[in-house]
């Protein structure tokens, strides 16, 4: 017999909930990770990071930016956004070589440690749309996905800690419309720009100020003259306007807590110091294989042990790594994201078998639908380089522990208590859209997307704006991940086949992300006009027609979402990958709890569905494990 219940491959915002709240229910719990903590560095025998930049790069929220390309954290893979090479080099962001190596791609930041891409993300936590559960519940017939299902996980996840009001009154009368976790939720959320740091900034306010007016005369009746001010506070996740699609002006909410990040790494933490005996964390360990028998159960994984293995760290281990073997009691579960998942599962023999057949590698189920349906969002930047030296809020900036801003941070104080954002728009593209599809956000910096070095950018240009249009409920679901070749430490080849190359025929989402581009730009007119912002440098005032900003989405478009390669689905869906209780079709004790799981890409921010979903499926399988 193993020592383990359950086998958890990630820790990250699936990973890691699925496997710390099994292991609160009273399962024993072996979480694997490639990586090291990022934070204390435990399973490192040295640490080299990025001009010692750690733990600063995790913990500030302004950090995030510099937490990606910290060498420490950084998983970067080389995505194809296109086949045509042609298209694909127009993009300025496109590498051919990066450190002396082919990648033929743009970069694509995810994160190799303790709690994965919650360790680098933006910390942007925005409720999915109603209906992304509804659909769901609808494809598979199971009632459970429900909306209204759905937002109990919410409530049982999170700390709200920005609705003082609500959290006093559901303390006394347990009366909550706002439906926020007020009771005792691992996730703490917060506000993401603190007033007192705003209204030290007279250019700041007077930019928030004119924005908020155009974007507000830009809103359909009767939500017209900042009405969200009356009735959530610009809260994007307070249940009654999620009800109505949250539309109009609000504020993105972080998960921090007193305002320094939050993610699946320390809900880890915290269950393995209430239950080491129930939760072991192994770090350095990079699974190769799923164990599955000739009776198609998985039984195990084997792994590499060795410290920076993965080829998608910056600079990866020269050596083989140990080879180990680790068995399960009852289940594994796969939750590497998107792109590692469908991997792990066609190195194990389970995918396309024609493709498996390539790489030499036993069929042992034929899933056609592994590495399929990758999707999405769109984004892109309209920047402005203001007509000033440098905001007032980021006066002496360098983005690093030396700053006069970080010795505000350590006292919860400050520009560094935000993300960079600092107002955000939610709309529709055209009125005729079913669900809001634009999320447009103001960001205080200089910031056109991914490509090695993006980071530096931010910290060497004080005196810009942008604002990035953000494309949800994408139409296009023609890309796909596959393996590059069988071996387990190379990343696999990932193409999302933008716009034309996909299968949206109608140009939908490029229309859309243009409408975006309009919509900022009405936004911004006045501050050009009154000379506070100098120049919009992308796209630029020589892109003014629909068909010239077509050409800029289609040449500087870029996301970092990706999900729905081993999608949920019914019997009959020859591509569903996933049954709707997580379980990988064709293989006994197998499920995966990530963003691959998703037939269609949910609402605007990935990580608050994944964190629900996860919630959802230890339920399901401590359930269906004591049956």
């Amino acid at each position: 017999m193993s020592d383990y219940d359950y086998i958890v491959i990630g820790s990250g915002a699936g990973g890691g909930t699925v496997a710390a709240r099994l292991a609160e229910k009273g399962s024993r719990v072996l979480v694997l990770e490639a990586g090291r903590d990022p934070v204390t560095h435990t399973g490192s025998d040295q640490v080299n990071t990025t001009e010692n930049r750690l733990p600063a790069d995790y913990n500030v929220p302004v950090f995030h930016a510099f937490s990606t390309e910290n060498e420490e954290m950084r998983w970067d893979y080389f995505v194809r956004h296109y086949t045509s090479q042609d298209q694909q080099e127009k993009d300025p962001k496109y590498s051919a070589t990066f450190q002396g190596q082919t990648v033929d791609g743009v970069l694509y930041p995810r994160a190799g440690c303790l709690g994965g891409c919650t360790a680098h993300n933006a910390m942007i936590t925005v409720y999915p749309h109603n209906e992304d559960w509804d659909f769901l519940a609808q494809v598979t017939g199971d009632s459970s996905w429900s909306a209204d299902n759905m937002r109990g996980y919410f409530e049982k996840l999170e700390d709200c800690n920005y609705r003082g009001f609500w959290r006093w009154l559901f303390k006394f009368t347990r009366w909550n419309p706002t439906r926020h976790g007020f009771s005792k939720g691992w996730l703490s959320t917060e506000k993401a720009i603190p007033l007192e740091a705003v209204l030290q900034d007279s250019k700041l306010v007077e930019s928030i100020l004119v924005s908020a007016h155009e974007a507000d005369e830009a809103l359909p009746r009767p939500k017209k003259r900042l009405s969200w001010l009356l009735k959530s506070l610009g809260d994007p996740n307070d249940w009654r306007l999620v009800k109505q699609n949250s539309v109009g002006l609000r504020y993105p909410p972080l998960a921090t807590r007193h305002h320094a990040r939050i993610g699946t790494r320390e809900r880890l933490l915290a269950v393995a110091e209430r239950f080491p005996d129930r939760l072991k964390i192994e770090y350095n360990a990079l699974v190769t294989r799923v164990l599955i028998n000739e009776n198609h159960e998985a039984h195990g994984v084997e792994y590499l042990k060795g410290v920076k293995l993965y080829r998608a760290y910056q600079y990866p281990s020269d050596q083989a790594g140990t080879t180990h073997q680790v068995q399960a009691n009852k289940e594994i579960i796969l939750a590497g994201g998107a792109f590692n998942t469908p991997q792990l599962l066609m190195l194990s023999g389970v995918g396309e078998a024609d493709e498996l057949k390539k790489h030499g590698i036993e069929c042992k189920v034929n899933l056609p639908g592994v590495g399929k349906n990758l999707q999405d969002r769109y984004e892109v930047g309209v920047v402005n380089r203001m007509n000033f030296e440098h905001w007032e809020v980021l006066k002496g900036a360098k983005y690093d522990t030396t700053d006069p801003q970080y010795q505000q941070w350590l006292v919860h104080k400050g520009v560094y208590t935000t993300n960079g954002a600092v107002l955000a728009s939610i709309k529709r593209s055209v009125p005729l859209r079913p669900l809001p599809d634009l999320f447009c956000f103001a960001l205080l910096g200089l910031f056109r997307g991914y490509f090695p070095g993006y980071s530096k950018l931010i910290a060497e240009h004080l005196n810009y704006l942008t604002w990035a249009v953000l494309k949800a409920h994408t139409n296009n679901t023609a890309g796909y991940v596959t393996l590059k070749s069988a071996d387990p430490l190379d990343t696999p080849y990932i193409n999302f086949r933008y716009f034309e190359e996909g299968n949206d025929p109608r140009g939908e989402d490029l229309n859309s992300v243009v409408e975006g581009i309009k919509f900022v730009r009405k936004m911004t007119a006045p501050l050009i006009k009154d000379g506070t912002i100098a120049e919009e440098e992308l796209p630029g005032k020589a892109v003014q027609t629909d068909e010239e900003i077509r050409d800029f989405v289609r040449n500087h478009a870029w996301g970092h979402h990706a999900s729905c390669t081993c999608k949920i689905g019914t019997q009959d869906d020859k591509m569903a990958v996933l049954d709707s209780d997580f379980r990988v079709r064709g293989v006994k004790n197998l499920r995966v709890v990530d963003a691959s799981i998703f037939p269609k890409i949910p609402g605007f921010f990935i990580v608050s569905s994944i964190y629900m979903a996860a919630e959802k499926a230890a339920d399901v399988i401590w359930r269906q494990g004591r049956a």
